[in-house]
């Protein structure tokens, strides 16, 4: 059977706990904003629900009963962790840095040529990166937000799609005449592969993906997709390109697509933020330009809105 609650009135809980810290009705009005015979009624209010005293009241002075000793004591330090528990809440909301996992190539391509607007709109927020390459889980951490690549699904979060995963065989141009033709697929078995470790398989997944045979286990493997790409920029051989995110370099000629043959892996990149703790609206903020630059719906702020 479940338990009555007690309805406890909680306004003159306050205030018998400031004035039994104080243990002076004249410097708990003092704290509280309101006058001592405020104070003196709000107690008096409590010890008739209570049917207790929790004061002895002179004829200029109150002093604690043994039960309002004690009681005090009890509930002085309950109220104590609300008031640290609210400040910690309005600093989370109000905080001015932003913490966001994200990928360092998708930051270096993607996110670094746009950010500058967003600390134009914004000059007030700054954004602080981890970088760290590592499966994504909030608990027991300080981030805010993330940028990932996968399917949508991640543990104690909610996410948006950014956009699909695309991929192409990119190189230099430099790289590109030396080579000779690259019309075909087929082509790519002549060239040196680039290989990033933690995308060791993609060209196996290209190769099967447009059908072709390739040995896809040689070439040379750098640490990061970011190395990779810069090795493709330098004429070091081709590289399967996320083009998502190296949009910009195609655009500005530093890497070319010499198939034009854009292949869908499946998986998407996505901005993910947590369900265990409240968003705070800065990052909300982040989170609705993020969505602006691919020309989607903001998701918390409607469009035109002061946010």
């Amino acid at each position: 059977m479940q338990e009555r609650r007690l309805g406890i009135p909680l306004n003159p809980l306050r205030a018998f706990a400031v004035a039994s810290r104080h243990k002076t009705f004249t410097a708990a009005a003092r704290e509280l904003g309101v006058t001592q015979v405020a104070i003196s009624r709000q107690i008096t209010t409590l010890e008739n629900y209570l049917n207790v005293s929790l004061f002895e009241r002179g004829t200029r002075s109150a002093k604690l009963t043994d039960v309002g000793r004690a009681f005090g004591s009890e509930i002085a330090g309950l109220f104590d962790e609300i008031e640290r528990v609210t400040q910690r809440l309005i600093t989370h909301e109000t905080e001015s840095t932003i913490n966001l996992r994200v990928h360092p190539t998708f930051a270096q391509h993607w996110l670094m040529p746009r950010l500058p607007d967003f600390t134009r709109r914004h000059p007030g927020i700054r954004v602080r990166f981890d970088t760290r390459v590592e499966p994504l889980d909030f608990r027991g951490t300080h981030l805010h937000v993330a940028v990932q690549l996968g399917s949508g699904v991640w543990r104690d979060a909610r996410c948006r799609k950014l956009f699909e995963e695309e991929v192409d065989v990119v190189c230099s141009a430099g790289y590109l005449e030396q080579f000779g033709a690259l019309t075909e697929p087929a082509d790519v078995a002549r060239g040196e592969l680039l290989h990033a470790r933690y995308r060791r398989r993609a060209w196996e997944y290209w190769a099967q993906a447009v059908g072709v045979p390739l040995d896809h286990q040689r070439g040379t493997e750098f640490d990061t997709s970011l190395l990779t790409y810069a090795a493709a920029e330098n004429g070091f051989g081709l590289a399967v390109g996320q083009l998502g995110i190296l949009e910009r370099a195609v655009r500005q000629g530093r890497l070319v697509r010499p198939l034009d043959m854009r292949v869908p892996t499946g998986a998407a990149f996505y901005v993910v933020w947590p369900t265990i703790i409240s968003v705070n609206v800065n990052t909300k903020r982040f989170i609705d330009w993020m969505m602006a630059q691919v020309g989607a719906a903001p998701e918390f702020f409607k469009a035109g809105a002061p946010g």
